[in-house]
């Protein structure tokens, strides 16, 4: 329900896009083997989680990565949670959705590169 040029109405949407972002990156961790307790070590930081995917190979855009940085810098997500009158500052909406979209995309074709586990 987000409103131009009222960027408070965006907040429920940024927040959501931002724990989605962080989600995939998990989901992709701990597909490549990561131990539940390192990813949760990383606490919100979607740069180190960002370097960790790149290591297991995902291969990003450089602007996405660019902007995964800059999402991490300007402590975003904590700006969105608890500061949310403050989204003047941060990202654009639309350079938030293509983050999520191309991490959705390259997730979701990673996902079914990897062979199901069967169960005996």
């Amino acid at each position: 329900m987000g409103q131009r040029g009222k960027p408070l109405t965006w907040a429920p949407f940024r927040m959501a896009a931002i724990h989605a972002i962080e989600l995939y990156l998990n989901a992709l961790l701990l597909a490549g083997g990561a131990e539940p307790a390192t990813i949760r070590g990383m606490r919100h930081d979607l740069q180190l989680r960002t370097q960790a995917v790149q290591g297991l190979g995902l291969i990003l855009r450089t602007r996405t990565v660019a902007h995964l940085a800059t999402l991490h810098q300007s402590r975003e997500y904590l700006v969105t949670r608890y500061g949310p009158e403050l989204a003047g500052t941060m990202s654009q909406v639309n350079r938030l959705t293509a983050t999520l979209d191309e991490l959705a995309e390259k997730a979701a074709r990673r996902f079914q590169e990897i062979p199901a586990k069967t169960s005996k």
